[in-house]
């Protein structure tokens, strides 16, 4: 099934055009890679998707529904959420309230808010349920990305679109944010990642997109992908996935 199905989607900022005519389906269940190097228009398309950005052309389908031009608030209550590459949250507010914002997406009610939020904390794990009266500023780095996740999960969230969950992580740290997002899918929820480690988004997509310059490149499996000459030479550096695995 389609959830979402985006269509010659067109973004300028003056005369530069940062996504140019982009097609993508995301199949539900699924978890997407959308990868290329800095500048190719990846958060661009993120914030085009969840209503940061007006587009200048194209559809955004989500469940045959035009989302284009909605307000993020709009977006986000439809189904569609994200987060953010460098995480910037309030420092004097706590662990449970931080959450509890992403829940209030949903009620007004102030129980089923922190209900939610309780167990979007212990879902997520990293003890963030033993910290949920911690202040944000008390957190590391990894914490801080993973209650970043719990507050849009807290959402309930159809699409969840990951700004480089990674970026900043340990090895372990990044092997304990594959198992979260293989869990999250598990759960019914569709992701969309984008990821600057190829290694990891090889192993956890079930597709991947390409984006250059705006353009959309290569759509397909990872494998394939992989080893595309256009991707291998343009974006991995030479990096050959299947030689190197």
């Amino acid at each position: 099934m389609v959830l979402l199905k985006v269509e010659k989607l067109t973004k300028k900022f003056g005369g530069l055009i940062a996504n140019n005519n982009i097609d993508m389906e995301v199949h539900k269940g699924m978890i997407l890679g959308l990868i290329g190097p800095n500048g190719a228009g990846k958060t661009t398309f993120f914030n085009c998707i969840n209503g940061i950005y007006k587009i200048n052309g194209g559809k955004i389908l989500f469940e045959n529904k035009n989302i284009a031009g909605l307000s993020t608030d709009r977006v986000c209550k439809y189904g569609i959420t994200r987060t953010f590459q460098v995480v910037k949250p309030a420092e004097n507010i706590t662990v449970l309230d931080y959450v509890m914002s992403g829940a209030f997406c949903r009620t007004w009610n102030t129980s089923k808010a922190r209900k939610t939020a309780l167990e979007m904390l212990d879902f997520v794990g990293f003890d963030l349920y033993g910290k949920r009266d911690f202040l944000t500023k008390q957190l590391t780095l990894s914490d801080k990305k993973a209650i970043q996740i719990a507050s849009t999960l807290a959402t309930r969230p159809k699409i969840l679109m990951l700004d480089e969950a990674m970026a900043g992580l340990t090895k372990n740290e990044q092997q304990d944010a594959i198992k979260l997002i293989k869990k999250i899918r598990d759960s019914g929820v569709t992701l969309i990642v984008v990821e600057h480690v190829m290694e990891i988004v090889m192993s956890i997509a079930d597709k991947i997109v390409v984006l250059n310059s705006g353009i959309k490149i290569a759509d397909d499996v990872p494998e394939k992908v992989a080893n595309d000459p256009e991707v291998i030479n343009a974006y991995l550096g030479g990096f050959d996935y299947a030689k190197d695995n």
